[in-house]
C-alpha cells in the first residue's frame, strides 16, 4: 500500500475531503478506538513525544477526545461535538509547537498502525489521505531544520 506524504508549505490550508464512512462501518467504535489508543502509544514513544500527555490519565483522555472526533468525521456519533464543541482542531492545537517534521513523525505513526488494519485499501487509502491534507491545517511553527 502506498502511504504517501504529500510535501507541506508553510501557510498552506488546502481543502479537506473527509474519509470514507466504511472506516467506521467496517471497525465499528470499538475498533476505531483500538486504532486511536495503538496509534497514541507510538506517539509516545516518538521523537514527538513532548507533544503529548506523560501522566496516564490525561493520555487516556486525549486518546478518548481524539477518537472521539475520529469517529465523529467518518460516519460515527457525535461525540465530539457533544463533549467537546465544534472541533476548531487548528486552534485546539495551537499552544503546541508542531512543525512540518513532527507532521511527518504523527503520519509516520498512523501509517504504521494503518498498516496492521485488516481492510480493503480503498478504505484504508482514503482514511490516510484525510490524514495527510489534514494534517497540514495543524502545522503551527517553522521547521526547526537548519536551512543551508
Amino acid at each position: 500500500m502506498n502511504f504517501l506524504i504529500s510535501e507541506y508549505k508553510q501557510g498552506e490550508h488546502p481543502q479537506v475531503s473527509l474519509p470514507t464512512t466504511q472506516i467506521y462501518v467496517l471497525l465499528q467504535e470499538e475498533g476505531m478506538r483500538k486504532m486511536i489508543s495503538d496509534f497514541y502509544d507510538l506517539l509516545i514513544q516518538s521523537k514527538i513525544s513532548n507533544l503529548f500527555p506523560k501522566n496516564p490519565i490525561a493520555l487516556e483522555k486525549a486518546k478518548e477526545h481524539s477518537a472521539d472526533f475520529f469517529i465523529q468525521i467518518c460516519g460515527g456519533p457525535q461525540y465530539f461535538n457533544q463533549n467537546r464543541g465544534n472541533p476548531m482542531m487548528a486552534r485546539r492545537h495551537a499552544p503546541h509547537p508542531i512543525t512540518p517534521e513532527a507532521r511527518i513523525i504523527w503520519l509516520e505513526c498512523y501509517r504504521e498502525v494503518l498498516q496492521k488494519l485488516d481492510l480493503p485499501e480503498d478504505i484504508i487509502l482514503s482514511f490516510w489521505n484525510y490524514l495527510d491534507v489534514f494534517s497540514k491545517w495543524m502545522v503551527n511553527t517553522k521547521s526547526n531544520k537548519i536551512e543551508e
